[in-house]
This record gives structure tokens, sequence and C-alpha cells, in this order.
């Protein structure tokens, strides 16, 4: 039997064989031998770094920081373009207005504002869905508009300081930016594209208006339902193979309001549209197949 010394035991299996493997490690004369790999201590995490100094970050952290900041301005650049307040304004003028807004964000079903408020704020979709809605005195709810990116409201309360005409309420998670009274009416003075933008605005939404109240004299269900999905699509849909992808996010009561008919009607006309293989029925969406038939059932 082998008996190793005290010392031997004491020394890792690269110090008693002098390398990896068993193998020699050479020596030449007045030079300090290499520790191998192997046995060298694991180095300390951080070590051989310059001590960083309270409160500041690292060089990396804050470039990624700075070129996130970048790109979200840059994205709430191209979204405000989408509103007609913002569509003549050059980069300049853009970012001066839009630092002067405030950023809020709602929850899905989280109410901004209820009908009879006062406010004196207008908002920009800037992420997500909101609708307009009004309710009568027996509880019932009639939905005027599902906005979008690029969409504004509240707009009537910078020029009529009576109380808010409708209810805004989040349909999915919702970005806001909004602007007071007293910085736009600065810019309205100061900026005539601005002013015209606005009475832009206004414009389309009387003319909307019109095309809605002549829909519920005119029209039937079934055409306001169609009139309604192709809306819809111009806004929130995606095109794709198989037909337009349009994701809504409205319940089928919430779709009801918005048509002006009860949902039992409006359920009816659906399933006939889908019978017809005009479109394609998915939960808080649908499917566009035939647009062409759409179209002229909607006129």
């Amino acid at each position: 039997m082998r008996v190793m010394p005290v010392r031997a035991l004491l020394q890792t299996p690269c110090q008693r064989t002098g390398g990896l493997g068993g193998a020699v490690v050479a020596r030449r004369p007045g030079v300090r031998p290499r520790r191998p790999r192997a046995c060298r201590p694991p180095r300390k995490r951080g070590a051989g770094r310059a001590p960083q100094a309270p409160g500041t970050q690292p060089p990396d952290v804050s470039r990624c920081e700075m070129r996130h900041t970048a790109t979200l301005r840059w994205m709430d650049n191209d979204v405000l373009r989408q509103t007609p307040l913002f569509s003549n304004l050059d980069d300049a003028a853009t970012d001066s207005l839009r630092a002067q807004m405030t950023d809020s964000r709602l929850k899905r079903t989280e109410v901004l504002f209820h009908e009879g408020d006062s406010g004196d704020r207008l908002y920009v979709v800037m992420e997500g869905k909101m609708k307009l809605g009004r309710s009568s005195s027996d509880g019932r709810e009639n939905l005027l508009a599902v906005l979008g990116p690029g969409q504004m409201f509240g707009e009537l309360s910078l020029f009529d300081p009576g109380p808010r005409s409708t209810t805004a309420t989040a349909v999915t998670d919702c970005r806001l930016a909004s602007l007071g009274h007293t910085d736009l009416q600065r810019w309205l003075s100061e900026r005539p594209d601005v002013a015209r933008g606005l009475l832009f605005q206004l414009a389309h939404r009387l003319r909307r208006t019109n095309e809605v109240v002549a829909d519920l004299v005119f029209s039937d269900v079934p055409g306001r339902v169609a009139k309604a999905l192709l809306d819809l699509s111009t806004r929130f849909g995606r095109k794709a193979d198989d037909g337009i992808h349009v994701h809504h996010d409205l319940t089928q009561e919430e779709l009801a309001q918005l048509v002006g008919a009860s949902r039992e009607t409006v359920n009816k006309a659906l399933a006939d549209f889908a019978n017809r293989g005009w479109l394609r029925l998915e939960p808080r969406s649908v499917v566009l197949v035939d647009v062409e038939r759409l179209e002229r059932r909607s006129r």
C-alpha cells in the first residue's frame, strides 16, 4: 500500500502533477511559472472594473434608455400626426406642442369622465381604444363612437365651456395625451394651422352626425350593421389572405349600442351575414370575407 506524504495530500492535482492531465509545466530560469487555468482561484464578480459612483447608472443602461425614449417620442409624433390638430405642423412645432401635453393611462372599463362633468381638456388616444356614449333617463345607453390611436375627443369643451356631452370609457387599456384650454388657446392664436386642424375635426364630427341621423331614418338594422363593420375595418382592420381581420374589442351589447338597435336584432343580422359567407365571427372580432357584398348591403 502506497502512503502519500501529508504535503502531497494538501496540494491540488495540478500542483502535484505540475499541470493538467499530469503534464509537467516547463519552467524557464528567472520566470515565474503561470498557474494552470483549472487551478486558478475564481475571479470575483466586478473585479478589475472601476468603482461605480453611488446613484449613477452604467453607460450601457443610460444609452439604452435614451434609445427607448427616442423611439417612444418618434412613435408618439407619428400617432399625433394622424390627428387634424398636428397634421400640418413641422417636427419642431410637434415636439413643442407634445411637451405641453400630459399623459395618462386607463385600465379597461375605466371611465375618464362622465356625461355632465365639467372639463376643459382635449384628449388624443395614443394607445388602445376609447368609446364615447350617452345614457337616457331610463338607463338605456347609446354608443356614439369608438376611437383608436390618432383620434381625439373632448375638443367641444375648448369652445363651449358647458358640461361634457358624453361619457368616455376605456374599451381596452389606454394611454392618452391631453392638452389644456390655456395652452391650446395660445397655439390657436400663434399658429393658424392648429386652428384649421380643429375646424376640420369639428366639420368631420358634424358630417358624421348627419350620416348617423340619416342612417337611423332611411337604413334598416342589417344595413347599419354592415356599415358599422366597414367603418371599424378602416381603423382597426388588418388585411390577410382570408379577409380583413377587425379586432374591435366590443361586446355584443356594445356593438348593438353602436348600431342603435337591440342585441337580438344585431346578432340576427350578423348570423345572416355569416351564413351567406360574407364574414366570420370570432370573439370580440370579425373577419370580413366579402367586402363588396357588405358595401352593397350598407347602402
